[in-house]
């Protein structure tokens, strides 16, 4: 039988430091997972469970978006941990229903700690909350489903409802819930990337013509030079390891641009050899550049520079394939180093030294993550390290290419279905052409636009697919407010979470089921698919029994709820729901690179999206990819202050928390920590273990603004080998200091990589 969940929240009080690890992953690695699967699943169910993670006819991990092998090199347990505990946390056999929320008051729930909230189990019975009740009550799928249509069909406007969807949603969820959206008449279809890999997305498609990745596994496997920038793998995507390990192994050298070192890049003890168990495991990064928060821009200007004044270009490459190059060759023809020194925190000899990595590799791939989005210049940041590359023909060659490194699982995949705000016109000229709708074309609101209407009380009713809205959004207070404002909230779960306690007038709560959970409609057991970092879209199968009989499939849930509240549409919801074959057979003939879908998700490990610069075609005017000039930029900070991020805990993926321990960064029992450079604390007046307030100063976006404050409370400062004037807080806790208006330039993505801070002494 499975622990019971705690009944009592567990603070800071007990919170240590020890010294930080130099590696990851080996036996502790193995025994953290297996403990929480046991804990959650039991014995029994926790290796019939876990033996079908990640593998050909199993189902796909529900955390990272990381790819896999190909089905014949995959192993026996193809999973992190991380992975174990995301699969644990849905497979758990605690459960939430009508009697907890009967004994829990919303408000006493908001008290609770993000924590003790997910550890409580899976949620097993539609609840609302009626306007002016103080606790949530049960109700029957047909009275919940109703209060939702009820209130969209009222609406004055389509616009003033906001469809939210996180990154589990399958590919088959997120494309009728994005077709119910826009036959209702709206493109108000914000989800996480907005806050994550906006950037990304913004830069590669005025760049490369595609707002993905161009690499594959094997491609990294064949590099000659990775370069990690912004990016802590050990903890995000702990199965890259492996594949980092696998290129290291043929020779690759590996290059970390991070302000903390990370143990993941540092020594990996794979749990899968000798090597990792009891030996002392593969060394990863060669080269650690502790970078200053917001100096990645100035970086790669830096080495562009250096590369066009050695004449290291491929000329042959970037006279066939690219325009732009003499305005980007002038515009790199001089540096100003004290800039640049200032704005990296680096040396001149570090930025010459990997200058010359990248002359030396015919072979170079470049991954990131939210270390690099989410910065004010962040889309123009990862522009330049495309100049890089582009300079060495780096586009188009195995071994070569641009790999961002995606979050959630699928959040990929969900875009690709059409999950946008922003639709290209001949998307949604396909999908009317497909259902005879008539879709809008006036674009929606993003993440951070959705808050302002909430606000602003331009929108009304807030739908989310997934997710936790409430705690992946910067600026905490003005969102709970905004949320708070709604005449209905609307989540589909599978467990509670804190955007639960932030309710409209009215609330619901519709429990669906996990990707491990057998999804069984009119036709039979169903299967849908997900999309990976690298465009490889491939079938996921549930098999666990669901954790109620009540539960119904997200697929479910929209179709019933389009067929109340579009009662005259053409579309065939009730077909759709069931059987997800005739779904898979609208994406073929409304998304490109999806023909065959059926046949060909039964080919092991599924297939590849088309990925057009991989064959060094660019869709971007003119058919060449942009060299593109951007004035530096980088954050400013006052003498007195520091930079900080956000930052998650080994102990969390997204906003889960799993436990209180930091194991890598040796913080145990607690969060509320700040980590800070020991010189810095020693400028500052300050010592390590000391209490202190982090107090964000914000003058709006131009910086002429009156200053505003925002405060997160009782954190104790860790002396920590980050690069100076720089500072460290896991997130959801310092969500509150980001201001909603800091944005990057481009693609509006909170900035919760530079925010200026202040640190009082409690």
């Amino acid at each position: 039988m499975a622990r019971r969940a705690p009944v009592e929240d567990v603070g800071d009080a007990d919170l240590e430091v020890e010294e930080r690890r130099t590696t990851a992953a080996g036996v502790p690695a193995v025994a953290r997972a297996l403990q929480m699967s046991v804990e959650q699943m039991g014995t029994v169910r926790s290796a019939r469970t876990l033996l079908r993670l990640n593998q050909d006819k199993g189902f796909d991990c529900p955390g990272c978006a990381w790819p896999d092998p190909a089905p014949g090199e995959r192993h026996v347990a193809e999973f992190c941990e991380n992975g174990a505990k995301a699969v644990a946390e849905e497979a758990t056999l605690r459960r939430v229903g009508p009697d907890f929320f009967a004994e829990h008051s919303i408000d006493s729930l908001r008290e609770r700690s993000d924590h003790w909230l997910g550890q409580q189990g899976r949620l097993t019975t539609p609840m609302h909350k009626p306007v002016g009740a103080v606790h949530y009550e049960p109700v029957t799928w047909e009275r919940a489903l109703e209060i939702v249509a009820r209130h969209l069909r009222e609406l004055d406007s389509p616009d003033e409802a906001i469809f939210y969807t996180s990154g589990r949603t399958s590919n088959e969820a997120a494309f009728v819930y994005q077709l119910f959206v826009r036959e209702l008449g709206t493109n108000n279809l914000p989800d996480c990337s907005n806050m994550c890999h906006e950037s990304s997305g913004t830069a590669l498609l005025e760049t490369i013509g595609i707002g993905k990745g161009t690499v594959s596994l094997d491609d990294l496997v064949a590099a000659d030079l990775i370069v990690v920038a912004g990016q802590n793998p050990g903890t995000n995507h702990p199965r890259m390891l492996s594949t980092l390990e696998a290129a290291k192994e043929r020779g690759a050298r590996v290059v970390s641009v991070n302000p903390l070192p990370e143990a993941g890049l540092q020594t990996f003890r794979n749990p899968q050899t000798v090597r990792g168990v009891v030996g002392s495991g593969t060394p990863l990064a060669d080269r650690h550049l502790a970078i200053r928060l917001g100096g990645d821009q100035a970086l790669f200007q830096a080495v562009g520079h250096l590369l066009v004044e050695r004449g290291a270009v491929d000329r042959d490459f970037v006279d066939a394939h690219t325009s732009g190059f003499e305005a980007y060759a002038a515009a790199r023809a001089e540096i100003d180093w004290p800039t640049t020194l200032l704005a990296t925190g680096l040396t001149e000899d570090e930025i010459r030294a990997f200058a010359s990595e990248l002359e030396a590799a015919d072979r170079v791939v470049v991954c990131w993550a939210m270390g690099i989005t989410q910065h004010r210049h962040a889309v123009a940041t990862i522009q330049e390290m495309l100049n890089v590359l582009l300079l060495g023909g780096h586009i188009g060659r195995e071994g070569a290419g641009v790999c961002p490194v995606r979050g959630h699982s699928n959040v990929q995949g969900d875009r690709t279905m059409g999950i946008f705000e922003r639709p290209a016109d001949g998307f949604l000229d396909a999908l009317d052409a497909e259902f005879g709708i008539t879709s809008p074309r006036e674009h929606g609101v993003d993440s951070v636009e959705a808050v302002r209407a909430l606000r602003d009380r331009r929108a009304k009713v807030f739908f989310a697919m997934g997710g936790n809205f409430v705690r992946a959004m910067s600026d905490s207070e003005v969102t709970e407010s905004a949320l708070e404002a709604a005449e209905l909230t609307c989540h589909v779960s599978t467990k509670l979470n804190r955007s639960h306690t932030v309710t409209g007038r009215e609330a619901l709560i519709l429990p669906t089921l996990g990707r491990t959970e057998r999804d069984d409609q009119l036709t039979g057991e169903q299967v849908v698919t997900v999309e990976d970092s690298m465009a490889m879209v491939h079938a996921s199968r549930g098999r666990l029994a669901p954790a109620s009989d009540t539960l119904l499939s997200e697929v479910a849930i929209v179709c019933e709820l389009a067929r109340r509240t579009l009662p005259a549409s053409q579309v065939d919801w009730a077909g759709l729901r069931g059987d997800y074959r005739r779904i898979r057979t609208h994406i073929s003939r409304v998304v490109p690179g999806f023909d065959r879908f059926e046949e060909r998700i039964a080919e092991p490990g599924g297939f590849r999206l088309p990925l057009p610069p991989r064959e060094r075609e660019f869709q971007v005017e003119g058919g060449r990819a942009r060299f593109t000039v951007n004035a530096l930029e980088f954050p400013a900070c006052p003498p007195g202050r520091l930079l900080l991020q956000t930052i998650r805990s080994h102990d969390q993926y997204n906003t889960t928390v799993y436990g209180l321990d930091d194991h890598y960064r040796g913080v145990k029992g607690g969060r509320r920590v700040v980590l800070v450079n020991a010189d810095d604390l020693t400028e500052l007046g300050l010592a390590d273990g000391q209490v202190v307030d982090i107090v964000s100063e914000w003058r709006g976006v131009d910086g002429a603004d009156e200053l505003t404050e925002r405060r997160a409370e009782e954190f104790r400062v860790v002396s920590y080998a980050t690069a100076r004037g720089c500072a460290a807080a896991y997130f959801p806790e310092t969500n509150v200091l980001v201001p909603l208006d800091s944005t990057a330039k481009g693609s509006n993505t909170p900035t919760s990589k530079s925010v200026v801070v202040r640190l009082e002494p409690r």
